[in-house]
C-alpha cells in the first residue's frame, strides 16, 4: 500500500483508467464511460467504478487511483493460500503466496492502475469453481446441490470478469473449457468410460454469467442502442489483427515477458509440468486445469498482433502454482 501514491501515473491504461472515474466524479454518470467527456468503448467499467469510489473517500490522486489493486492484492494471497492449503497443505500455500507476492511483475501490478489485477483473479476464480464442478461430476455420492454450487459460482465470477474487461473473459474461460473436455474425452475412449455435461448445469453457467453481464451491458443497450457493441467488436478485432497503437511485437514477446518479468517463479516452472506419483486425483486435475489456462492465455496471447506487456499477466497464477 505504501507506494501506490509516489510514483505519477505512467502507464496509458493507467492514465485512461484513472481519468474516466474522474470523469464519472465530474458527470455523475456512473454507467457511461467516458475519456475527454466522450464515450470510451475499449473497456467496461467495473473497475473504474471502484476507482471512482475510491476517489471518492481519497480524493482524485495516484493512491485513489490504485488502492483498488493493493486491496485485490491482500484478497489474491488470501485466496491462494487457501486454495494451496485444501489441495496439498499450509506449508504449499505459504509457498505460493511468498513465490507470487515475491515475483517481480506479479508484485508490481498489485501497485498499479491497470485493470488487470481483477480481471486475473476473477478468470482464475472461475476456472477453479469449474475443477470443482468437474471433480464433484465424478463423485458418485456427491450432494445434488453440491455442482450446482460450483457451476454457478462459476457463472458469477466469469460474468464479473466480462463486466471488467469484456467479452475476452468468456473466450479464455471456453477456450480452458474446451481443451479439458477435448482431453478428458480422448481419455475416455482411451479407458473405454463416458463423460457427461448436465444441461441444466450448462444452463445454470449462462444464467449466472447473463445476469452478472447485463447489471451494465443491458442498461447500456438500453440506453444508448447497439453502437457501444459494434464499436467495442470493433476494437478487439482490430487488436487481434494489427499492431494496435504501436504495440507490437514477434511471436515469442510473451515468453520473454514471463520468463523474465516473473522471476524467480519462471525458474522452477519446466520442472513443474511432471506429475509426482504421490499426487491424488484432485491434485492432479488441479494442475492439468492450471497447465491449461497457461498454455491457453500464452498461445492466445502470442497469436494476437497487439503485444502489451500485461496480456499475459493471467499466466501469473499457474506459473506461481
Amino acid at each position: 500500500f505504501l507506494p501506490t501514491g509516489n510514483v505519477h501515473l505512467f502507464d496509458w491504461d493507467e492514465i485512461n483508467f484513472a481519468e474516466a472515474a474522474r470523469e464519472m466524479l465530474v458527470t455523475g454518470d456512473y454507467f457511461t464511460v467516458t475519456i475527454d467527456f466522450q464515450p470510451f468503448w475499449e473497456k467496461p467499467p467495473f473497475f473504474i467504478w471502484l476507482q471512482a469510489f475510491s476517489m471518492q473517500i481519497f480524493g482524485i490522486n495516484e493512491f485513489a487511483a490504485r488502492l483498488p489493486n493493493a486491496l485485490c492484492g491482500v484478497l489474491t494471497l488470501i485466496i491462494l493460500f487457501n486454495i494451496g492449503k485444501k489441495l496439498f497443505d499450509k506449508n504449499f500455500g505459504i509457498y505460493w503466496v511468498l513465490i507470487y507476492a515475491g515475483s517481480f511483475l506479479p508484485h508490481l501490478y498489485f501497485m498499479s492502475g491497470i485493470i488487470d489485477p481483477f480481471f486475473n483473479l476473477f478468470i482464475f476464480l472461475g476456472i477453479y469453481y469449474s475443477f470443482h464442478y468437474t471433480r464433484k461430476r465424478e463423485k458418485p455420492n456427491m450432494k445434488p446441490d453440491s455442482s450446482v454450487k460450483n457451476i454457478a459460482l462459476s457463472g458469477i465470477f466469469t460474468g464479473l470478469a466480462i463486466l471488467t474487461k469484456g467479452p475476452v473473459a468468456l473466450l479464455v474461460f471456453l477456450l480452458c473449457l474446451f481443451v479439458f473436455y477435448t482431453l478428458r474425452y480422448l481419455h475416455s475412449r482411451l479407458n473405454r468410460t463416458q463423460i457427461s455435461i448436465s444441461s441444466k448445469d450448462v444452463f445454470i453457467f449462462t444464467a449466472a454469467v447473463f445476469l452478472v453481464s447485463f447489471l451494465w451491458y443491458g442498461i447500456e443497450l438500453a440506453r444508448h442502442g447497439t453502437w457501444f457493441f459494434k464499436e467495442f467488436i470493433a476494437y478487439h478485432i482490430r487488436l487481434l489483427q494489427i499492431d494496435d497503437a504501436g504495440h507490437g511485437g514477434p511471436f515469442y514477446y510473451h515468453f520473454i515477458v514471463l520468463l523474465f518479468g516473473c522471476l524467480p517463479a519462471s525458474v522452477f516452472i519446466f520442472k513443474a509440468f511432471s506429475h509426482k506419483t504421490s499426487d491424488n486425483t484432485s491434485q492432479v486435475d488441479f494442475k492439468r486445469w492450471m497447465s491449461i489456462l497457461f498454455w491457453v492465455v500464452l498461445i492466445l496471447f502470442s497469436i494476437v498482433k497487439t503485444k502489451i506487456i500485461h496480456y499475459s499477466s493471467l499466466c501469473y497464477f499457474p506459473l506461481t502454482f
